[in-house]
């Protein structure tokens, strides 16, 4: 295995995380809309993200040569894929720290502590 730098014209998409899995697929043209992937099935494993480099607009890649495709090319369309076993596994990002206390001298009791949470990296 390798690792494959890639080149991004314009900024990286703030989703994408070490740990994801990219993938490419070939371009063509299209008239009055700039440009569409090829076929849908020629969407082609490049390998996980081992690396991003905001400032350079580069993403380093682990690549295996022996498993089939070549590398993208400069005109190729990069995309990415969540992996689930990382962004699922345990708590990464915001949280909440929560404390009761109870400074009053009478009985007080609490029937209820809710909260909402929803799952944004799928």
């Amino acid at each position: 295995m390798i690792i494959l730098t890639l080149n991004i014209h314009g900024d990286i998409n703030t989703s994408l995380q070490v740990g994801d899995i990219a993938y490419y697929s070939s371009t063509g043209t299209v008239a009055n809309s700039g440009f569409a992937t090829v076929n849908l099935g020629d969407i082609l494993l490049i390998g996980e993200v081992v690396g991003i480099d905001h400032a350079l607009s580069e993403i380093r890649v682990l690549f295996d040569p022996n498993l089939g495709p070549t590398p993208p090319t400069a005109e190729d369309y990069i995309m990415f894929a969540k992996n689930k076993t990382v962004n699922s596994s345990s708590l990464i990002g915001y949280y909440a720290d929560v404390k009761f206390e109870n400074y009053s001298t009478d009985k007080i009791e609490m029937f209820s502590v809710g909260s909402e949470i929803s799952e944004s990296s799928k």
